[in-house]
């Protein structure tokens, strides 16, 4: 346990040293991109774990990197102030959804639909109340006034954004190896193997599954929060939809769901698969990263159904058993 620790501190240290050894503008642009939607993944893994296969995880996104750029750019509340309000309503908005859903029994590809209507929903919210949002054309939060880029957390310094979004990525995974370490991933294994075992045992079900739909949709809009913060331009398309919501469940497949590092491959995976599709094709391949995912999905479900790193892990375990 000790060596473990160990490996993870010369981990951060390094990732922490990485920026001031190098330096490249695009490089480090890429790793910020991927850390902050590790981060987004890691949130959809803490339910997708314990099947609660959410698609509306693109909502509490769109609501976290909306609701801080219109409380900026019309109220002038910082996103210091603006982020915690975002990440409450979207844990109202879970809670209203969730809250009927688990008190009924909604289970299943039920629940999975409940959960794709909410991600619509606010897509279309988003796009409808155009004068408000931008619409379709995204929204881009107003720049600060020289010498207020802290209270505006808007910084033009790379390494900057990089040691934040390397912050929230530490805090999603130690928020995940906690909720593992805790006895709510007892109740939640339970409640997912039989509920009425699990009542009977004493689990209050509809309370568990509150708890992990909570934590993980204020992680996600604080993870739309920053990404909106960090870009300066956020789009219905970019933070929020189902299009958002299959992109994390694509992630975290691809790089193993019970695993906390595997949504990070995952976005290592989309990222850069993502970013070669634009270089490589340009304007000609818009939407083939859908395409390419979906195609990749089927095939990680037949042959790798515990994504990358958990096969590799479980692969290792084989041979020194």
């Amino acid at each position: 346990m000790n060596s473990q620790y160990a490996g993870w501190a010369v981990g951060l240290v390094a990732l922490i040293a990485l920026p001031f050894v190098y330096r490249d503008p695009y490089h480090l642009h890429l790793l910020v991109l991927i850390l902050i939607w590790s981060f987004a993944y890691t949130s959809w893994s803490i339910m997708g774990r314990f099947n609660l296969v959410s698609l509306g995880h693109g909502g509490f996104m769109g609501v976290g990197a909306y609701v801080t750029a219109l409380l900026w750019n019309h109220l002038g509340i910082s996103p210091w102030i603006g982020i915690p309000i975002s990440m409450a309503v979207a844990g109202a908005l879970a809670l209203v959804v969730a809250y009927p859903c688990f008190r009924f029994r909604i289970t299943g590809h039920y629940f999975v639909l409940v959960t794709l209507a909410l991600s619509g929903i606010v897509l279309q919210v988003i796009t409808a109340t155009r004068d408000w949002t931008g619409g379709s054309l995204g929204y881009t939060p107003n720049r600060a006034p020289s010498g207020k880029g802290f209270w505006a957390l808007q910084f033009d310094d790379k390494i900057t954004w990089y040691l934040i979004a390397l912050g929230i990525w530490v805090a999603g995974i130690i928020i995940w190896n906690a909720v593992d370490r805790s006895m709510i991933r007892y109740a939640m294994e339970a409640i997912s193997e039989d509920e009425d075992a699990a009542a009977a045992a004493g689990v209050n079900v509809t309370a568990e599954k509150l708890k992990i739909t909570l934590i993980s949709a204020l992680m996600t809009a604080l993870a739309g929060a920053i990404y909106c913060q960090y870009q300066m331009f956020i789009s219905p398309d970019t933070v929020s939809g189902i299009a958002v919501s299959l992109q994390m469940v694509f992630a975290v497949i691809v790089g193993g769901l019970y695993v906390s590092l595997g949504p990070t491959v995952g976005a290592i995976i989309t990222i850069l698969l993502a970013e070669t599709l634009r270089i490589g094709f340009g304007t000609k391949a818009v939407g083939w990263d859908n395409l390419v995912y979906g195609v990749l999905l089927v095939l990680f479900i037949i042959f790798l159904p515990k994504g990358i790193l958990g096969s590799i892990l479980e692969r290792l375990k084989w041979k020194k058993a």
